[in-house]
């Protein structure tokens, strides 16, 4: 009975900066990385086991090979994906499709996500929702270009919670870093990219302007998600998102001051990130050392266990249909 530490999956992105190697002292590639997969069983781009028996082995195969260690699940893939994205500067403008269009377009799953604000920079702000009341109207505005009375700027601070369900145009902007939960799913439909040009082809980068107006939800409505706080001896757990609202995870935010014990529950298996402070977890005997940065997944069958030191954690579980 050993949690299973992951080595994030390093993407390099023209908007990306250095903030993952000077803030969770990654040892990454030089140059602008701007996203990190820290838990990530999606296809070739899975997170690979840093100690232990599975030691080097993807977090994909595991799941494949080691079904007991996650509750014998329903979904053949494994269901969730957790990020850190740092964006030094603007990102597309795109939007997701739900699982059905997925499915049907891509033969993929859609893409509901998340964002926890880890730091924003003074007057930084998001791109969440639009402005256009009909189908027909987002049409117009974005065949015309005008983007500034089409999207929806909202600002943004340290600690804010997006939820970001499929077919929601989003982006975030310049000076802001987030750790972001979703489904596992890469597709993606840019919508506007500031007209850039990619700097392997000389061209402009490739736009996804009908698909993104087949799966955007019009009107736009924002997401409300219930946030209840819950006092237990050692911590304090948030929860940020929880079926129904939230179909595909549960995630929370727990800061841990002293020794928090605690355990599964009703969930087959929980995702750990620590995002700030430091300390450890203690698992059927064994202490094991969390700094910030951390990220590990507490497998089926793990009881009871316990989280020591001042830390900030954000923990998900797959939602009941995964």
């Amino acid at each position: 009975m050993e949690p299973l530490f992951l080595t994030p999956y390093f993407r390099p992105k023209l908007w990306g900066g250095r903030k993952l190697a000077t803030i969770f002292h990654y040892h990454i590639p030089e140059g602008k990385v701007g996203e990190a997969w820290i838990i990530s069983g999606y296809k070739d781009d899975a997170s690979a086991v840093s100690q232990g028996p599975f030691a080097g082995q993807p977090l994909r195969t595991i799941y494949l090979t080691h079904p007991e260690l996650f509750g014998y699940p329903k979904s053949a893939e494994f269901p969730l994906l957790v990020k850190f994205l740092d964006a030094n500067d603007n990102l597309s403008v795109q939007v997701h499709p739900d699982d059905h269009y997925a499915h049907e377009v891509e033969h993929d799953r859609g893409k509901t996500e998340s964002w926890y604000v880890l730091q924003a920079d003074p007057g930084a702000y998001l791109i969440y929702g639009h402005n256009a009341k009909t189908k027909a109207e987002l049409t117009a505005m974005v065949k015309a270009g005008d983007w500034d009375h089409l999207l929806r700027k909202v600002p943004v601070k340290a600690g804010d919670f997006f939820y970001v369900p499929a077919g929601t145009i989003h982006a975030l902007t310049k000076g802001i870093l987030v750790i972001e939960t979703q489904q596992s799913s890469d597709v993606t439909y840019r919508l506007y990219d500031y007209d850039r040009v990619d700097d392997a082809t000389g061209q402009k980068r490739l736009l996804h302007t009908q698909k993104s107006l087949d799966v955007t939800k019009v009107p736009h409505v924002d997401a409300k998600l219930a946030h209840p706080v819950v006092q237990e001896t050692g911590a304090t757990i948030t929860t940020l998102a929880a079926p129904p609202q939230s179909a595909h995870f549960y995630l929370w935010e727990v800061q841990v001051a002293g020794a928090w014990q605690t355990g599964l529950g009703k969930h087959p298996y929980l995702l750990v990130s620590v995002i700030a402070g430091a300390g450890e977890l203690v698992l059927a005997g064994q202490a094991y050392p969390l700094a910030i940065g951390t990220n590990l997944i507490v497998p089926n069958g793990a009881e009871s266990f316990i989280f020591k030191g001042h830390l900030k954690l954000i923990m998900s579980a797959p939602g009941p249909k995964e």
